[in-house]
């Protein structure tokens, strides 16, 4: 049998790193097998739709590299892919529910539903539908929808007994039905309720392997009571545990206490769209989220999108929440980045750097040769070279460095000795300002630290830069240089 394998998010807003993670772990699993995965958009909820969400799905499956087989956008043998576009189909089979017993319709007002849950939270029970409508004879539902009043249609949920199913992670879920309600299956608007229409689009399409978040779980029994009462293939459920992250919160005795929680934009947390903007590697971040809930077998992290297609397996799934760490990110990232050419670097650091160092005349490539050992991720470049663009105040206090011997007072010594030295070199280079000030410090009777310390603090204005003294004087070219150095001896 064809492995089939689903990506059904709904368009409300941006790729969070769950979804990703889902939609990478669900294309693995097609792959891995020969199979097909396909894109479904759920928009059944119109309510929480929002404009060109679509758009921001297909940009990010096809930047992520997660190419799917059957699709809105690329067709296949069982569309509509879209369920908004799939409404007609869905009535059909809630009446053939109707007809087996298994579904009803249900007249209730809104007016008698909510009186009904505050009864329930009155007495704190939890509210279920008492099955009001279901006590109703053909005669009267037919003279009801005859006289056009307003309805849905119910699943009829048995009130003994168990419903179970089974699951990769989890094993053998299974809940009294007496806990269960009887879900919408038809709302008002004629429209599918995501947890009707998803069983409908999972069985027509042929999916064979249904993997989605754990938040699923306790609605998964009654998706399988429907499995059971169309006498269809339930297919193989893979609840994903959470991302999670670690946060702070002040709690009741007003002390600031570490939480895990879920993941969220509302609280700052970042989607994919928001990583790749501050200049993370898309590779990085795949390579990431796969082990976010997966253990390869061995001791290898470091796996492209095509290793991965033939290693990813459903046993190394973890049955723990995956806690998504931000330092961790920023290693992999970083690591991944010491491994692009001088060239890849160079693309993609030209366009931060040009923001940061307006104009022509900077050497962008050798400052692009001192970076890429420093850097986590590309946003981080305007702000490690601003120095350069222009020069920062600073506290002559970062003169004193004991490890250099270093001090406020010896460091103005330092700087008027070695001005009229740079001001003879013609030859503006890196070499030659190197073995020129070398020398001079040998002559001078002092240790390298004494000097050159105070020299990058003189031209740079902080303690810690892309490069040493001679990299940053050859970047500020020499006019520049002496300016600087003018400027900070004025200071002493």
């Amino acid at each position: 049998m064809e492995v089939r394998t689903r990506f059904a998010p709904s368009p409300t807003g941006y790729m969070h790193l769950g979804n990703l993670r889902t939609a990478l772990y669900t294309y693995l699993w097609a792959r891995k097998n020969g199979g097909k995965f396909i894109l479904r958009i759920e928009d059944t909820d119109q309510e929480r739709e929002v404009a060109g969400a679509v758009d921001v799905i297909y940009n990010s499956l096809k930047i992520a590299g997660l190419s799917h087989d059957e699709g809105p956008d690329v067709g296949g043998p069982y569309g509509p892919y879209v369920q908004s576009e799939r409404k007609d189909m869905y009535l059909p089979y809630a009446k053939q529910l109707v007809e087996s017993g298994h579904a009803y319709y249900c007249f209730c007002t809104k007016e008698r539903l909510e009186e009904a849950r505050a009864e329930a939270e009155k007495k704190g029970e939890t509210f279920k539908y008492d099955k009001h409508c279901l006590r109703l004879s053909k005669e009267e539902v037919q003279e009801k929808l005859d006289a056009g009043v307003p309805w849905v249609i119910r699943q009829n949920v048995p009130t003994t007994g168990k419903a179970g199913f089974d699951d990769v992670i989890y094993g053998r879920v299974e809940v009294d039905c007496s806990t269960l309600d009887d879900n919408v299956l038809i709302k008002a608007d004629g429209l599918p309720t995501y947890n009707f229409a998803n069983v409908i689009d999972d069985h027509t399409m042929g999916i064979t392997h249904v993997m989605r978040g754990n938040e699923y779980l306790s609605s998964a029994p009654k998706y399988n009571l429907l499995y059971e009462a169309f006498g269809w293939q339930p297919p193989v459920y893979v609840h994903l545990t959470p991302v999670m992250c670690r946060d702070t919160e002040v709690n009741e005795q007003g002390e600031t206490v570490e939480i895990t929680r879920k993941m969220s934009k509302r609280k700052g947390d970042p989607s994919f769209e928001d990583l790749l903007s501050q200049g993370y590697l898309v590779e990085a971040v795949i390579n990431y989220m796969v082990l976010l809930g997966w253990s390869p077998r061995g001791e290898e992290e470091f796996f492209t999108l095509s290793e991965l297609e033939k290693l990813f397996d459903l046993e190394g799934l973890s049955k723990s929440p995956s806690i998504f760490d931000m330092q961790k990110m920023n290693w992999f990232n970083a690591e991944y980045i010491r491994r692009l050419t001088p060239q890849e670097y160079y693309a993609h650091a030209e366009p931060w750097l040009k923001k940061a160092l307006p104009g022509d005349g900077w050497d962008l490539k050798r400052l692009c040769e001192l970076l890429q050992l420093r850097t986590e991720y590309f946003a981080q470049l305007p702000e490690m070279v601003g120095f350069l663009a222009k020069m920062p105040e600073f506290d002559i206090s970062l003169y004193a460095n004991k490890k250099q011997k270093s001090s406020v007072e010896s460091a103005k010594d330092a700087l008027l000795k070695i001005r009229p030295v740079l001001e003879g070199i013609s030859d503006w280079t890196e070499t030659a300002l190197h073995d020129t000030v070398i020398e001079a410090i040998a002559s001078f009777g002092m240790k390298n630290g004494q000097l050159l310390w105070p020299l990058r603090i003189a031209v740079s204005g902080q303690a810690n830069t892309p490069g040493g003294a001679f990299e940053i004087m050859y970047l500020l070219g020499r006019e520049e240089t002496l300016r600087r150095l003018d400027g900070s001896i004025a200071g002493l």
